[in-house]
């Protein structure tokens, strides 16, 4: 099943997409908004289900067109974001070029951070900027979708609580965030609005793609036209989706539409490319000692989609233009 939620409000207004992308339809009878589907899960999830059925028999009425352009975010404002780290592959690239050393707990307790969740924006959004030495730059992930998860949960158990998965781009500013970790107290201003997919869907969509904690396919990066990278998400993960969720909810409940986001998708073969600029810059330094690729400009376009086995795409495209703050 498809979800998204067309520009309403400030929670958006819930549609039900077919398989192929191409149309979608209202359910105010079942639920107004995907917050208010999910906290309602256990019986909105079959009547939507057998609306997708509908939809894509081309048997659905008030059916219209689906247009990207007119999404929201799945989720426009959540209660909770909380964005991990799994592929510690690319963090120990990061530290490596600076010529820090990997604690070695990094390998076995997740490293995360709790996002800003009160506004997110849409695929087709500008990302805006005040100032382009700011370091802007991408980042392609994948997040989940969570219902009501128990405090202390294990991660065996932490995988039926998945009920949806979504693409990611957490823009970061690069130059602004070794000030704020300095100070000791994670990111803040280094993150402004994160951006994701037109669709979320249900992970029986993925097929077998999906293993219960891992999405085995690449996440294709293009940055202004350019293939950029296509590292195979499934691959390198460190901590699946049921680790993450189990380590967010170690000392707290998460309530019904928590995203749990599983950080830069990398691989260890760096010849897939990369998804994100501060990998590439990375490797640069490694290789010669220098950065070539520079961060992102006003203008500059991203693009982040991910494909199934059979070359359609799953979630949609996150396709973003990055444009100058003006004031309000």
């Amino acid at each position: 099943m498809k979800l998204a939620s067309l520009k309403h409000g400030r929670d958006g207004r819930l549609v039900v997409v077919s398989s192929d992308l191409k149309t979608c339809v209202t359910v105010p009878h079942i639920a107004l908004t995907l917050q208010s589907a999910l906290d309602n899960w256990h019986e909105c999830a079959s009547r939507l289900m057998r609306v997708y059925e509908l939809l894509n028999e081309e048997k659905a009425e008030g059916v219209l067109n689906f247009e990207t352009e007119n999404c929201a975010a799945p989720l426009p404002r959540a209660f909770q974001w909380a964005d991990g780290s799994a592929y510690v592959t690319h963090v120990e690239l990061v530290r490596r070029a600076r010529g820090a050393q990997l604690p070695e707990s990094f390998w076995s307790d997740p490293l995360m951070y709790q996002g800003g969740s009160d506004g997110f924006i849409g695929a087709s959004d500008p990302i805006v900027v005040e100032n382009e030495n700011f370091g802007i730059d991408f980042e392609g992930e994948i997040a989940v979708i969570t219902d009501d998860v128990p405090m202390a949960i294990s991660a065996e158990h932490a995988q039926r609580h998945i009920k949806l998965l979504m693409l990611v781009n957490d823009v970061s500013l690069r130059n602004l965030i070794p000030g704020e970790l300095a100070k000791g107290f994670g990111f803040f201003q280094s993150k402004p609005a994160t951006a994701f997919s037109p669709v979320a869907v249900t992970p029986d969509e993925l097929g077998e793609a999906w293993d219960g904690g891992r999405v085995h396919l690449p996440l294709h990066v293009k940055y202004n036209g350019q293939d950029f990278g296509a590292p195979n998400a499934g691959e390198d993960m460190t901590f699946d989706f049921p680790h993450l969720i189990s380590h967010a909810a170690k000392t707290r409940y998460l309530c019904a539409g928590t995203i749990i986001g599983s950080g830069t998708v990398s691989n260890k073969d760096h010849r897939r490319g990369s998804a994100c600029l501060a990998e590439r810059r990375m490797l640069e330094v490694i290789e010669s000692g220098e950065t070539r690729t520079q961060f992102m400009r006003f203008g500059d376009r991203v693009r982040i989609e991910m494909l199934d086995l059979s070359g359609r795409s799953v979630f949609g495209a996150i396709d973003q233009v990055v444009c100058r703050y003006e004031g309000a």
